[in-house]
């Protein structure tokens, strides 16, 4: 069945995929079509991260998430506000566990100072006032813009703008099978032919570049991010963000605390390994890719130090008193009954170059002919969204 002929045909509708569509509109374009192979929106990374708007402190000057994630960070909260959705501009504090840390901390600042951010060192008495039950080795950073969102609410709203527009179909339970020719992508609910063509797939957006044998040389990693929450009526309270000193050679920031914008508090992620893209259960997502991945992360195991250490300790993380352990020393204050499950999980797919067998850490985007690929849209592609979707719209359409 012919389902139509797109002007612009992106594949993923996520937050991605979404601003894309978004600034097409806004540059003129008709006829865009998005596709989505679940039923509804949100029920992967855009729906599952914790909400947090980033605001350019750990990434390069020279990066693409460096050059993008504070505008992201201002576009996003002033589409909040324009459309009433919920957010707290409610900053964070980075806090070293250790003097070693310090040093790190001050890379921090270099760098976030460099992207435009707004940052301070604070001392513990400083400290104390903005997170009272923070805990810091002598001094800590302040970062003022940093904010809390509800992804699923901008998700919705995103849609609603576009489908209003007119200029947008958004086919849900629509999911891509091959292409045919170099024009006609075949779906699961029929054929769709396009003049471009846009991989906005997020877990699976390696699969779809090699449909256009694009990104041949890079593979995909999936990470499990397992959240907990703070049980209601603990004796101390969290008032925004309070986040540890990272290691800053892996993409992964380390157990949290975040206040969402509905008042719970969330602590996580971890960076599990797992065995599928969409592995969120213990067994449940795992397919017949997991030979694969597990393939993939003992090639990594055996020849990156860096992954060696994540794989080794995350996975303690699915045991609760280990958990604790990491989260409790970020504050004065925290018991293992403070500590109860949630149902909150995300898969990071974080993307591997073949050749040199290093995560990558920044965004990649790449074009053919009139395809076009974003390729690892890992944290903090979320925040980074609509300055992303300006400058591919601007440089690239």
């Amino acid at each position: 069945m012919q389902l139509g002929r797109a002007e612009v045909l992106i594949v993923g509708a996520g937050i991605i995929g979404l601003t894309l569509a978004r600034e097409l509109v806004t540059a003129g374009y008709d006829n865009i079509f998005i596709i989505e192979k679940e039923p509804e929106l949100g029920l992967h990374a855009s729906g599952r991260n914790s909400g947090v708007l980033h605001a350019g402190i750990y990434y390069s000057p020279d990066s693409l998430k460096g050059r993008s994630c504070l505008n992201g960070n201002f576009l996003m909260r002033a589409y909040c506000k324009e459309k009433g959705l919920p957010l707290l501009e409610s900053g964070k504090v980075i806090v070293a566990r250790t003097e070693g840390e310090l040093a790190t901390l001050d890379e921090l600042y270099r760098r976030a100072t460099a992207n435009g951010a707004k940052v301070e060192f604070v001392d513990e008495k400083q400290l104390a006032e903005i997170e009272p039950n923070a805990r810091t080795a002598g001094r800590a950073l302040f970062s003022h813009y940093t904010a809390v969102v509800d992804p699923k609410a901008i998700l919705q709203s995103l849609k609603k703008d576009l489908e209003s527009s007119g200029r947008v179909r958004l086919l849900t339970s629509c999911k891509l099978i091959e292409l045919k020719g170099t024009s006609t992508a075949v779906t699961s609910r029929g054929e769709i032919t396009f003049a471009r063509f846009i991989n906005a797939a997020g877990a699976y957006c390696d699969q779809v570049a090699r449909l256009f044998e694009v990104g041949t040389n890079y593979w995909l990693i999936p990470f499990k991010g397992l959240y907990r929450k703070l049980k209601q009526g603990t004796p101390f309270t969290v008032n925004s963000n309070i986040y540890p000193v990272p290691d800053i050679r892996n993409p992964f920031l380390g157990i949290h605390f975040t206040r969402s914008v509905k008042g719970d508090v969330y602590l996580g992620p971890t960076a599990i390994p797992a065995f599928g893209r969409e592995n969120y259960g213990i067994l449940a997502g795992i397919d017949a890719e997991a030979f694969c991945i597990a393939l993939e992360d003992a090639i990594l195991f055996a020849m990156n130090p860096q992954f060696r250490s994540v794989a080794l300790s995350e996975p303690k993380k699915y045991i609760p008193g280990f958990f604790y352990r990491d989260a409790a020393r970020l504050v004065k204050e925290l018991s293992p009954r403070d500590i109860e499950s949630s149902g909150k999980v995300g898969i990071r797919a974080q993307l591997v170059n073949g050749t040199t067998k290093e995560l990558v850490m920044d965004f990649v985007v790449e074009t053919d002919g009139d395809s076009l690929h974003i390729l690892n849209p890992i944290s903090p592609a979320f925040t980074s969204s609509m300055d992303l979707a300006q400058n591919i719209v601007t440089h690239h359409f």
